[in-house]
């Protein structure tokens, strides 16, 4: 079944592009609609750490994708949430109706996905329908 409602997860990475690029020629076999989230993190009792945490940089990236695939032909719904990245990713996908979500892989070591987590791993256990990890 091919996909009616896509996802993409972006964060402007090279990752990113590359599933940007793959959602968008997905989306046109598929004749399906498509989404960009980039979620500004927010981590429950710390200070952000992490230098993506700068709402102004997840705005930048949402128009970065926007830009990008409407050149490819596609106009994109935007979405920018605050929380905890995954969760958000996850119930943005759910909450929007859509069926599929694609998203980079950022190639952690184990140190840093014991510290950090993956956002891709922790898609692929929670959503209850396709994801797509791009390598």
């Amino acid at each position: 079944m091919l996909s009616k409602k896509i996802l993409l997860a972006y964060d402007g990475s090279e990752q990113a592009k590359r599933a940007l690029a793959f959602a968008v020629e997905l989306a046109k076999v598929a004749k399906a609609k498509i989404g960009v989230v980039s979620v500004v993190p927010v981590h429950a009792g710390r200070i952000g750490i992490d230098p993506w945490d700068d709402q102004k940089v997840h705005s930048e990236e949402l128009l970065e994708a926007r830009r990008l695939i409407v050149e490819a032909g596609i106009t994109p719904q935007l979405h920018e949430p605050y929380g905890e990245v995954a969760e958000e990713i996850v119930r943005t996908a759910t909450d929007g109706g859509y069926d599929h979500i694609v998203t980079g892989s950022r190639h952690l070591g184990l140190v840093e996905r014991t510290l950090q987590g993956s956002v891709s791993e922790a898609i692929a256990t929670r959503f209850p329908a396709t994801v797509t990890i791009i390598h």
